[in-house]
């Protein structure tokens, strides 16, 4: 469960996290690509902030993560500028790759399909227990 100083401090840490990786996707005239922070998650003691990014088109995913990673340094110092009023230390962060949509997409594409559980009962028989 998350106090409110964790949701208010995610909240901090994701609205600025988005404009640093926007703005360097701008900056670079990389095309075609978008970045958004989907969720930040703090951890107790504020010292460590999980970031699950959503990355479109989902070809260039791990690739881009790979980048982010390897450049977290750099975005922990420009988040430090940037909330240097507001935080005294800023947590560590972690990247990870926000999978919820698609996720959502394959129940949509089953149920949208002839693999429909609610319309085809047959498929519920090879889910019973003998």
């Amino acid at each position: 469960m998350e106090t409110n100083r964790q949701k208010k401090i995610g909240g901090v840490i994701q609205k600025d996290l988005v404009d640093i990786l926007q703005g360097e996707v701008r900056k670079n005239g990389i095309s075609n690509l978008i970045i958004s922070v989907s969720k930040v998650s703090v951890t107790t003691d504020l010292s460590v902030a999980t970031v699950h990014l959503s990355i479109f088109p989902q070809e260039k995913a791990k690739e881009t993560l790979a980048a982010i990673k390897s450049n977290a340094i750099l975005i922990k110092h420009d988040l430090s500028q940037r909330v240097r009023l507001q935080l005294r230390k800023v947590p560590n962060l972690t990247f990870f790759i926000d999978d919820s949509l698609d996720y959502i997409e394959k129940i949509n594409n089953a149920l949208s399909n002839r693999e429909n559980p609610i319309e085809n009962r047959e498929l519920l028989e090879k889910r019973k227990k003998i």
